[in-house]
């Protein structure tokens, strides 16, 4: 296996679902930020590499945040949600992203 080929899978894997929500569809209108859901190990030049590998577009920046996991209680026992991290991917004006389109 090639270095490219294997550098390619792991952008692959780095995306692992877009955040559909109130604040995700103002932000895409305001500031053309899309937000995403990654691997807790990605890195933001990996993020970046991943979304314009995927959707073919051109990003400007990207912020990473850790989201901690909720304390959630199961009848008498206590648990906890695994942690996770959101990327808010800006785009390069002129630049849009549509899921709904199904590219």
């Amino acid at each position: 296996m090639s270095a490219v080929q294997m550098k390619e899978e792991r952008l692959l894997q780095v995306i692992l679902a877009p955040v559909i929500s109130e604040k995700a569809t103002m932000l895409a209108d305001k500031r053309e930020q899309v937000i995403f859901r990654v691997a807790t190990s990605a890195t933001k030049p990996e993020i970046k590499a991943a979304v314009e590998l995927l959707f073919k577009v051109q990003v400007k920046d990207v912020q990473v945040a850790n989201v901690k996991g909720k304390s959630k209680r199961f009848g008498r026992f206590n648990g906890k949600r695994s942690d996770w991290k959101k990327a808010y991917v800006c785009l390069k004006p002129g630049q849009e992203l549509n899921f709904a389109a199904g590219e």
